[in-house]
């Protein structure tokens, strides 16, 4: 994607890591709007952290990540919130409370950051299953749910708010292919229809060629970004460790 469709993620310099342990080391991307993108790297290589560190959870140790050209990690008081609302979070479990039904999780961030009349809430937290097509799922507790329904129902309530952006850690894990391709053609129609970014850790191969737009991978041994973009375009790629990452059958035969 070109600069004309405007960053919405500036990564600038980024070093991140834990106490005196380096992780990542001088990290510089962009995420444009409307795009999705994908994190990539074997394990240990960092995605998590860079994740955490994108979505302030983490601080970084030097550098910056600026959203909509704000630094979240400088952002305080009522810019950090307006900061955190520009974006929602899937996490890899789905993190959805046991206790509560599909509803009542998806009205949940509606409750924390909005004064909306309950019946607004209702209403919101409605349109937003139907969006996933949870439809009628509306009072079943998320143990009654199978793996990927939970999944939708977790993107359901990260997209409660409105946000422009949308971080997804492993959002295949733990699903068949079947599934996994569901949410897939899911994620895609979002993007399309609704315009939302999203940011996607994963290592599944089939969500990588069938909806990214653009990735980078991250290497364990550098701890830096090895390779950017059309994960099509990176199969041919110089560095062994891209081309055995995204033809892992090619590697089999050859090792």
């Amino acid at each position: 994607m070109s600069d004309r469709n405007g960053a919405i993620i500036r990564v600038e310099h980024l070093t991140a890591g834990y106490e005196k342990v380096v992780v990542l080391n001088d990290l510089t991307f962009k995420v444009y709007r409307g795009e999705i993108f994908f994190i990539l790297g074997g394990s240990g290589s960092g995605k998590s952290t860079l994740m955490k560190n994108m979505i302030g959870l983490y601080r970084p140790a030097t550098g910056a990540v600026l959203i909509d050209e704000r630094d979240i990690a400088a952002a305080e008081g009522d810019d950090r919130l307006e900061t955190l609302r520009l974006f929602g979070v899937m996490y890899q479990n789905g993190a959805l409370f046991g206790s509560m039904t599909l509803l009542e999780n998806i009205r949940l961030p509606l409750e924390e950051w909005t004064d909306l009349p309950s019946e607004a809430m209702e209403v919101i937290a409605r349109m937003k299953l139907q969006l996933v097509g949870l439809t009628g799922f509306e009072y079943h507790m998320p143990s009654e749910l199978s793996g990927g329904m939970q999944k939708r129902a977790a993107l359901a309530r990260a997209m409660a708010l409105d946000p422009q952006l949308l971080f997804l850690d492993e959002p295949t894990s733990g699903l068949d292919p079947v599934l996994s391709a569901d949410l897939d053609r899911l994620i895609l129609r979002l993007s399309k229809t609704l315009g939302i970014t999203f940011v996607v850790v994963s290592h599944a191969l089939s969500s990588i060629y069938s909806i990214a737009d653009r990735v980078i991978m991250l290497d364990t041994d550098t701890k830096t970004i090895i390779a950017e973009g059309r994960p099509q375009e990176l199969r041919g790629h110089s560095n062994e460790v891209v081309r055995n990452f995204l033809n892992p059958q090619s590697a089999d035969q050859t090792g």
